[in-house]
C-alpha cells in the first residue's frame, strides 16, 4: 500500500478515539469546559448509558456568537496562545481537541449566551460539520447536547459495557468533580432519576456526604494547612475505622485537576502504615497545589495523568500531611450508636450537623474528633477472658486488647531504640544455627545490616544455614526462630520500602503478651499506663484496633436512663 495523506474524516475518527473512549469521557470533557467557564452550577443528564443522550448545562461565561463555530475546529482554544503557555497551564482543558472529537462521533447541539449578548446562539453539527445555526433564547451560560454517540462508528459501540456499567463510569466522573469543586452545585440525572446533587456550599465535607454518605463523612479528618509548605496539600482522609479493600476511594487532584497517580496512592498508603490491616485502603480526597511550571499536564490525550518536576518532594509532602492528620486527629474506635440523622444547614450556611445520642456534632471542614494525643487516664477494672483489659475513663468504658496494646507499646519502643542506636541486645549462651530456604537466603543476604541495627547478630554458616549469636532482648526466651522465618517471608515480597517498619512490627508481635495470658492487676495497670504514653495508641502496628470505647451516653441509653 503506497504512502498517502489520510482523509480528513479518518483523521477526525482517530483523534476522537484518543479523547472519547466511552460516554464518561464526553461527560468529563464537557464538565471540565463548564468549570473552566467559571460556572457555579453544572447540570448533567444522561440516557441510554450516555449513548442516547448526554446534556451538560452550566451558568458560566458562555461562548460569544462569533466564536461558536470556531470552538469546533481542531486545536481551537481560548486557554493557550503560544508555546510558552504550555509551561503555565492553569485550566482543566487546553488542547482544543475535545469539542471537535465529540462532534466527529456524535450529533451535537449547542445553545449558549455570553455576557452582553441579547439572545443566545444555536449551532447543530453532524459528522463534525455544521448543519444548523441561528438564535435561541438562553440565559447566560452554555448547554451542550450530545446524541447518538458512536452510532456511525459501530466498531466503537460494541466495546461499550452494559448500561449500568457506563452509567457508573459517568457517575464516577461527576462525583470526582463534586469533590474537587465543593463550591459548585452539581446535579446528575441518570435515566430520569437523580444520581447526585451536591450542595455547592464550598465545604468539602458536604460534598463527601453526598458522594460517599453520612457514615463516611462523619469519619473524615480534614488535612490541616501549612501555609509555608510547598507544595500545599489539602483535602480530607478517613479515620482508619473507614477503609476499603481497593484503592477506588482514593481521589487525587493537582491544582483541582482530577488525575490518577500511583505515586500519590503509594504516599497515602505509606502514611497509613501500621494503622490499617494489609490489603485495606482508606478513603482520601487529596488536592496538591503546585506552581504550573512544576508539573507537565500535557502527557496524556485525556489529561488524566501528570508528570511532576520533583516527584520526591510531592511524595513526601502528601505522606507527611496525611500522617500528621492521622496522628493529631485519629479518634479512638467506638461502639457504634444508632443511625444518625443529617440536619440540613441553615440558609446561607455551608455546614450541616449530625444528630447523635450525644447531641449535634458539627460536620464542618474540621471534624470534632478526639485526638489520639489526648487519650484519657484510665482506671483498670479487671480482665475479660484472659485477653481483654476492662478500664474506666471519664467518658465511659474502654475494652483493651492486651496483645494489640502491648504490640503498639513495644513497636514504638523498638523504633525509638533503633533510631537512637540503643537497641538492647541479648547474647545467646551458645550460637544457634538457623536454616533458610533459597528464597529466604537471598532476602537474608540483602538484610544483614538491617537486622543488625535491630539487635540481631547473624552470619553465614554454610549452604542455606546461618549462625545466630545474639537477638534483641525482647525476643530472648521467645520464639525468635519463628519470628525470623515469618519476617524473611514478608521481606521477600517487599518492593523496597517499609522494611524497617516490618522488622520492628515483627519483633513487637512476637514479644507481646498473648491472648489467653492471665495478667496481674499491676501488669495490666503498667500496660495501660504505657499505652497512654504511646504516640499512636489506637492501633497495633498491623492496623488492628487496640481498644474500643463504649461512651457514657450509649450506656445510659442501653440501661434506659435516657429517653
Amino acid at each position: 500500500m503506497p504512502i498517502k495523506v489520510l482523509d480528513s474524516r479518518v483523521v477526525s475518527q482517530i483523534a476522537a478515539g484518543e479523547v472519547v473512549e466511552r460516554p464518561a469521557s464526553v461527560v468529563k470533557e464537557l464538565v471540565e469546559n463548564s468549570l473552566d467557564a467559571s460556572s457555579s452550577q453544572v447540570s448533567i443528564e444522561v440516557r441510554g448509558g450516555g449513548v442516547n443522550l448526554i446534556r451538560v448545562a452550566d451558568n458560566g461565561v458562555g461562548i460569544p456568537r462569533a466564536e461558536l463555530e470556531l470552538a469546533f475546529e481542531r486545536y481551537a482554544t481560548s486557554k493557550i496562545d503560544a508555546l510558552d503557555d504550555l509551561e503555565a497551564i492553569s485550566t482543566l482543558g487546553f488542547r482544543g481537541e475535545a469539542l471537535p472529537s465529540i462532534a466527529a462521533v456524535a450529533e451535537v447541539e449547542v445553545v449558549t449566551c455570553a455576557a452582553g449578548e441579547q439572545a443566545g446562539s444555536y449551532l447543530s453539527l453532524r459528522d463534525g460539520a455544521a448543519v444548523g445555526r441561528g438564535s435561541r433564547g438562553h440565559s447566560r451560560g452554555t448547554t451542550v447536547t450530545v446524541k447518538n454517540l458512536f452510532r456511525r462508528v459501530p466498531a466503537r459501540l460494541k466495546f461499550l459495557k452494559s448500561l449500568a456499567t457506563e452509567n457508573s463510569h459517568i457517575a464516577g466522573v461527576v462525583s470526582q468533580y463534586a469533590l474537587a469543586f465543593p463550591g459548585v452545585r452539581f446535579t446528575l440525572l441518570i435515566e430520569g432519576r437523580v444520581g447526585l446533587r451536591s450542595p455547592g456550599s464550598g465545604q468539602l465535607v458536604d460534598s463527601v456526604t453526598e458522594v460517599y454518605g453520612l457514615d463516611v463523612a462523619r469519619n473524615m479528618l480534614a488535612i490541616g494547612r501549612e501555609p509555608a509548605s510547598i507544595p500545599r496539600v489539602t483535602g480530607m482522609v478517613s479515620s482508619p475505622a473507614v477503609n476499603r479493600s481497593g484503592r477506588g476511594y482514593l481521589s487525587f487532584f493537582v491544582n483541582r485537576r482530577w488525575i490518577t497517580s500511583r505515586l500519590l496512592a503509594r504516599a497515602v498508603d505509606d502514611a497509613y502504615s501500621g494503622l490499617l490491616m494489609q490489603g485495606r485502603h482508606p478513603v482520601a480526597i487529596i488536592d496538591v497545589s503546585l506552581q504550573p511550571g512544576e508539573l507537565d499536564v500535557n502527557i496524556h490525550p485525556t489529561k488524566t495523568e501528570v508528570k511532576f518536576r520533583n516527584e520526591r518532594i510531592v511524595f513526601a509532602a502528601v505522606q507527611r500531611a496525611v500522617r500528621r492528620t492521622l496522628v493529631e486527629q485519629m479518634p479512638v474506635p467506638g461502639i457504634r450508636e444508632p443511625a444518625a440523622t443529617y440536619l440540613s444547614p441553615e440558609p446561607g450556611r455551608g455546614t450541616g450537623t449530625v444528630a447523635t445520642g450525644r447531641g449535634a456534632i458539627a460536620t464542618s471542614g474540621e471534624p470534632s474528633l478526639t485526638p489520639a494525643a489526648s487519650l484519657p487516664v484510665l482506671r483498670v477494672l479487671g480482665q475479660l477472658l484472659a485477653s481483654y483489659i476492662i478500664a474506666e475513663g471519664p467518658d465511659g468504658l474502654y475494652l483493651i486488647d492486651q496483645h494489640a496494646a502491648h504490640e503498639r507499646v513495644l513497636f514504638e519502643k523498638v523504633r525509638r531504640q533503633r533510631s537512637q542506636q540503643e537497641m538492647e541486645i541479648q547474647g545467646l549462651l551458645e550460637p544457634a544455627t538457623f536454616e533458610v530456604t533459597p528464597r529466604q537466603e537471598e532476602v537474608l543476604r540483602a538484610n544483614y545490616q538491617r537486622l543488625a541495627e535491630f539487635g540481631f547478630s547473624i552470619e553465614p554458616f554454610g549452604d542455606r544455614t546461618c549462625l545466630v549469636r545474639a537477638v534483641p532482648v525482647l525476643l530472648y526466651n521467645k520464639d525468635w526462630v519463628g519470628m525470623l522465618r515469618e519476617l524473611l517471608d514478608s521481606l521477600s515480597g517487599e518492593g523496597g520500602g517499609g522494611g524497617e517498619e516490618k522488622v520492628a512490627a515483627s519483633i513487637a508481635c512476637h514479644s507481646a503478651v498473648r491472648a489467653g495470658q492471665t495478667l496481674s492487676y499491676e501488669e495490666m495497670r503498667q500496660l495501660v499506663r504505657e499505652l497512654e504514653q504511646a504516640a499512636m495508641p489506637n492501633t497495633c502496628p498491623h492496623g488492628r484496633p487496640t481498644m474500643i470505647h463504649l461512651g457514657l451516653a450509649q450506656l445510659e441509653k442501653e440501661f434506659g436512663r435516657r429517653l
